[in-house]
């Protein structure tokens, strides 16, 4: 089912995680924290919305972190429900798509919880404060590629690594629901 994300709280500060990534390091938001801003992407393997940007986000990560701005991945689905998002095939996937920042696993869903990430992909981009700035879209993508659509997300955080601000309009993210576990 697809959801939309709520729409930006401004200065809204990040939690804090430690989570494992696929390769093999414990990750905190401080490692992934770049000096001129931080984006966190609630992503999934198996959700159409994010097969759909997965290729230009990644390229589009690597520009943003040649600006200064951090970023990391976060998988919280429910692997057991869903093994196409087990950690083996993140780890299959992060290689094969050449991310270039870390792909979390939340197995316990604690830190989707404690962020209120609702869909994948479900953007968070923040300033180098860890201010909250950006919570939207990729771009206006749904479930298959729009070619040559705007990057939304990109320009949101170039604007974040030049200004420490975000747009002041922002169109929400859809995606798949997280799929949460039965105890949710």
């Amino acid at each position: 089912m697809a959801v939309t994300t709520p729409v930006c709280d401004f200065g809204w500060r990040a939690p804090d995680f430690s989570l494992p990534g696929v390769d093999g390091t414990l990750w905190t938001l401080a490692d992934v924290a770049g000096p001129r801003g931080t984006l966190i992407m609630f992503l999934c393997n198996h959700c159409p919305y994010v097969k759909a940007v997965l290729e230009p986000l990644v390229g589009d990560v690597a520009t943003l972190k040649a600006l200064g701005i951090g970023a990391a991945a976060i998988m919280s689905n429910d692997a057991v429900a869903y093994p196409e998002d087990g950690f083996d095939a993140m780890k299959r996937v992060a290689a094969e798509q050449r991310f270039g920042f870390p792909y979390l696993y939340d197995e316990t869903q604690a830190v989707a919880r404690a962020w209120d990430a609702v869909c994948t992909p479900d953007f968070f981009g923040f300033d180098s404060g860890l201010g909250l700035q950006y919570r939207g879209r990729f771009d206006a993508s749904g479930r298959q590629a729009l070619p040559g659509a705007r990057r939304e997300l990109l320009e949101a955080m170039t604007r974040v690594a030049a200004t420490g601000h975000g747009p002041a309009e922002q169109i929400p993210s859809m995606g798949c629901s997280i799929k949460w576990k039965p105890d949710r």
